[in-house]
């Protein structure tokens, strides 16, 4: 199952939910919905309690609820029980709330939303700003990341395109890219930000969003001239593409006096277009 784990917004609140691109359905946190509809102080407490309850009536939604790792509040990702639209519309019945009515509303716009996403992609990057709007994410960044975003997918199309695989294929080649232009695997550029599970992406200034976005878009287009016709070529091609974006990067620092590759990070203040410390600071 492809999902996105995505951040919804009922009235003020919260609700972690999860888009299916195989279904395409929409799963949502039923410990979030029941917060949102009680206002419980426990709502895993109340949570339990009804599916207890409903189990014994022998209600067939909380069988079929589903188990998905979502991330809590101290930023790990935990088991949840999800429930698709559906389940959730009959589950809402057996909880009393003034808000369950309006609450139905939001959820069909929710589906309607994302149904008008899938047929027209302009409707996705407006989505997509919007998120990285309410995060707190200046104008100029959120520029690049759409952009990087474009300029990513056109590289796993070509990967793609000539038969490789998601999942190991793509993310060797991703490390290749990587270390080429950073000197640092993704797993160490991420523990260079301080970074645990969240998107390394996310947390690139736009210096390093740019660069990164010359990588890709050399090695797909060096792939798309050379026709690389295995695994063991599409490695050469990345390391290609990542060197253009290397010689760029020094190139850079050499007249600048400032290193490119930043253990700046959203949380501590990327996003506001706070400084990127001194060069000095910076190692690679």
């Amino acid at each position: 199952m492809s999902k996105k784990e995505a951040i919804k917004i009922f009235e003020d609140r919260t609700i972690r939910s999860l888009w299916n691109d195989e279904t395409e359905e929409w799963y949502f946190s039923i410990v979030d919905v029941v917060a949102v509809l009680t206002d419980s102080v426990n709502s895993t407490a109340y949570w339990r309690k009804l599916k207890e309850r409903l189990k014994k009536e022998g209600n067939q939604t909380v069988t079929d609820c589903h188990g998905f790792k979502m991330r809590a509040a101290d930023g790990k990702m935990r088991k949840t029980d999800c429930a698709d639209t559906d389940q959730l519309f009959r589950l809402i019945q057996s909880i009393p709330s003034p808000k369950a009515e309006p609450f139905k509303l939001w959820m069909a716009q929710v589906a309607s939303e994302r149904i008008d996403q899938i047929q027209d992609p302009e409707l996705s990057i407006e989505q997509a700003m919007k998120d990285y709007k309410r995060l707190g994410y200046s104008d100029n960044w959120i520029n690049q990341r759409l952009k990087s975003i474009e300029i990513r997918k056109e590289l796993t199309d070509e990967w793609k395109k000539h038969g490789l695989e998601e999942g190991v294929q793509f993310a060797t080649l991703t490390d290749i890219i990587y270390k080429t232009w950073t000197d640092k695997t993704a797993k160490e550029y991420k523990q260079f930000k301080g970074l645990k599970k969240e998107n390394l992406r996310d947390n690139m200034t736009n210096k390093e969003l740019v660069l990164n976005m010359l990588a890709e878009l050399s090695t797909k287009e060096i792939s798309d001239a050379t026709f690389p016709d295995s695994f063991q070529k599409h490695r050469h091609v990345a390391r290609q593409g990542g060197e253009v974006a290397r010689n760029a990067r020094l190139e850079l620092e050499a007249k600048t006096g400032k290193k490119v590759v930043s253990p700046l990070n959203a949380r501590d203040g990327m996003m506001l277009n706070l400084p990127e410390g001194n060069p000095e600071e910076d190692t690679n």
